[in-house]
């Protein structure tokens, strides 16, 4: 039963977490409804009280602005998990090539060639509908990145944290190693120096 909730938990948090498009603005009461149907209290309370109030909020245009905002104009807050340990390296490089192997691997190869693999809604999305296993192992591979954009989050007090807060809260409790990666990253921040990313594929391009 653990696993169904948590598969049902990272497919609706996929869809919180995007560009509040049209569509998206359409399904908000459906997916406030869903994540409201979560047996789980613990993730059901900050998923539910997101996605209320984003259904709530009659300005559309507001909230896509608002995402703009959280997202796009702080790296801090970036939703590309690789960045914060990879930076702009050619070992970022490598781990989104890696991570497509391992989305093919698992059934669900990635179809929209204009989103980059570890953008976290394209994780959530694969761990929603990934065979047992496969989506909690991929994001608490990437569990200290996950811990930096909710500290990112938490401080600029964005409503998007309660979103981020449920994934963490399924995923449990981040290991001895993780958490020393956080500090160490929240002292030095991800590297930044540009590395050989000419010899990679156009896939592999950053954000």
């Amino acid at each position: 039963m653990r696993r169904a909730v948590d598969r049902r938990l990272f497919a609706i948090s996929s869809w919180l977490l995007r560009y509040p498009d049209e569509r998206l603005l359409d399904g908000r009461a459906e997916l406030a409804r869903a994540a409201a149907s979560l047996r789980d209290r613990r993730v059901r309370a900050p998923l539910e009280r997101f996605a209320l109030a984003f259904a709530a909020e009659p300005d559309g245009r507001r909230l896509q602005e608002r995402w703009v905002e959280t997202f796009e104009t702080r790296r801090r807050a970036s939703l590309y998990l690789t960045y914060y340990s990879h930076g702009d390296t050619r070992e970022r490089g490598l781990a989104l090539l890696r991570l497509r192997k391992l989305y093919r691997a698992g059934g669900l190869p990635m179809e929209r060639a204009d989103e980059l693999p570890d953008f976290l809604p394209v994780m959530l999305e694969f761990a929603g509908a990934a065979p047992d296993g496969y989506g909690r192992a991929l994001l608490r591979e990437h569990r200290a990145a996950l811990e930096l954009l909710r500290i990112a989050l938490r401080e600029r007090r964005s409503p998007y944290a309660d979103v981020v807060d449920a994934v963490a809260i399924a995923l449990g409790a981040p290991a001895e190693a993780d958490v020393a990666r956080v500090e160490r990253l929240l002292r030095e921040g991800p590297p930044q120096e540009r590395v050989g990313v000419e010899g990679l594929p156009a896939e592999a391009a950053l954000p």
